[in-house]
């Protein structure tokens, strides 16, 4: 069962963090700061539901520990990636798309919002820290498919951070290692380490959390991930349509042959 006053306490403390950076994205006139902020405001949750729950066991440590190793490694990531750069792309067009006040109205549509997906998301990790259950099979298969959605993220990034770092590859495509079997292979260790999350509180007894992962699924292929970063890509880079038919999207697979347009 999950601590009800823990969730509504997490949703508290995720809310009080979203306005507190947006008052600081007010300041620098550039709301990406929110991306540096979404995998820590899981690690919030997870600090207060662990803070919250009556006693400490074994599932308890494993989770924080890796939602932390898992919130840490995004976070320092995407602020390093972001660092003197100026406001994303798809901020902009939504900056644009919300005018005159978007200023304010970001509080909203991008703060709050993320804060309000984020608490959602976070019910198998209250699942899993307050299930009071031995550990189990599903807790040890959990953790290994979090361990495989850890390394196609965080090989993902590298790959992708190395490839842009050159010079030569203004306007190419990265194709080669893991991006050579998927589209978004980053993506896809984020799906990957969310089911695994959800195995684990499964095996606590909180098998309806699957609203978790399936939301997670959603947002990472129909709005804020594969969709949204596909919808202008291929006018940015003319290679991407012949990419396209080679790789999969999402799910790895080996590249098919290219047949060309009809």
């Amino acid at each position: 069962m999950i601590d009800w006053t823990a969730f509504l306490i997490a949703g508290a403390a995720l809310l009080l963090v979203a306005i507190v950076f947006w008052l600081i994205s007010l300041v620098r006139n550039d709301v990406s700061i929110v991306d540096s902020l979404w995998s820590l405001m899981f690690l919030l949750a997870a600090l207060v539901y662990a803070g919250v729950a009556a006693e400490q066991g074994p599932r308890e440590i494993i989770v924080i520990a890796l939602v932390a190793a898992w919130a840490l490694r995004l976070s320092v990531y995407i602020t390093w990636r972001n660092h003197g750069q100026p406001e994303d792309h798809r901020y902009r067009q939504i900056r644009a798309n919300n005018q005159p006040g978007f200023r304010y109205k970001s509080l909203y549509i991008v703060f709050i919002l993320q804060a309000g997906l984020a608490w959602v998301i976070s019910l198998p990790l209250a699942a899993a820290i307050s299930g009071s259950s031995a550990l189990g099979v599903l807790d040890y298969a959990g953790v290994a498919l979090w361990v495989v959605g850890l390394c196609f993220e965080a090989i993902g990034d590298l790959q992708l951070s190395r490839f842009r770092k050159d010079p030569r590859n203004e306007g190419r495509v990265l194709e080669t290692g893991l991006w050579r079997y998927s589209r978004h292979p980053n993506y896809f260790g984020n799906f990957t380490l969310w089911w695994g999350f959800y195995l684990v509180a499964l095996s606590a007894g909180g098998w309806w959390t699957i609203v978790s992962p399936l939301l997670m699924t959603f947002l990472l292929l129909k709005v804020s991930g594969v969709a949204l970063l596909e919808k202008d890509i291929s006018g940015r880079r003319p290679d991407y349509q012949a990419y396209i038919r080679r790789t999969n999207a999402f799910f790895p697979g080996l590249p098919r042959k290219d047949k060309g347009t009809v």
